[in-house]
């Protein structure tokens, strides 16, 4: 008999409901198609509309997800059933998504540059109430900060992702996921992690100037924010 062909998963990816990206829903049929990603998680800055809708229109490709600033820094979800609030504590935030039996990670936890990124003293307190941690974030400009994330990963044992962070259009499976086919819900991909291999590649920081100008975009023309 014959093995299923591997899943490909893109577990970081914005849409234009984050205010820093421009990249439509109606595009990301295409994109995925291009790019042969299999399941995509919708994981925009604070809010899960996109993601809720997207997913309760398309239950087993989009993967429903969040990411979410802390007091302390940013938290990845997937398969949340409502959108958390962000600015909660950490340990709040945490059980709000427990209490949705979301998995969760931990978001580009060194990247140097990053609003986003962690303290250690801070990744210490909740590296036990989590499910994995991202070890490789295509948008970290220095490497060496995946790096360190990876490290810490494996000293405490962790699942380990990757994600491309796309907010445009060239950076949509620059680093996925490859796992066996799993039951399409959180406990599903739980246990695909296990034995999931990364496929990564590093973005151009020029990327960084699409963020900047979605934000300025957004600011001139407010009727590209969705309502």
């Amino acid at each position: 008999m014959s093995t299923p062909p591997l899943w490909t998963l893109e577990l970081h990816a914005h849409t234009i409901y984050s205010k820093d990206c421009l990249t439509r829903l109606d595009k990301l049929q295409d994109i995925c198609k291009q790019r042969n990603i299999d399941k995509l998680a919708i994981t925009d800055h604070n809010t899960a509309r996109a993601a809720l809708q997207m997913a309760h229109l398309y239950p087993m490709w989009i993967i429903p997800g969040e990411e979410i600033m802390t007091t302390e820094g940013e938290l990845l979800a997937w398969y949340i059933k409502e959108e958390v609030p962000q600015h909660l504590t950490p340990k709040d935030t945490i059980e709000r998504l427990r209490d949705q039996n979301a998995v969760i990670g931990i978001a580009h936890p060194f990247d140097r540059y990053r609003r986003g990124a962690w303290r250690p003293e801070q990744l210490i307190e909740i590296v036990d109430l989590v499910d994995c941690i991202e070890v490789f974030n295509a948008r970290c400009i220095h490497n060496e900060d995946n790096l360190k994330a990876l490290a810490f990963a494996k000293e405490h044992n962790k699942l380990m992702t990757c994600g491309s962070d796309a907010h445009a259009t060239p950076e949509y499976g620059k680093a996925v996921m490859k796992t066996h086919p799993f039951a399409n819900t959180a406990d599903g991909l739980r246990q695909a992690l296990q034995d999931a291999t990364r496929e990564e590649q590093q973005s151009s920081p020029l990327i960084h100037f699409s963020s900047r100008y979605a934000k300025w975009m957004k600011a001139l023309f407010p009727s590209l924010s969705p309502k």
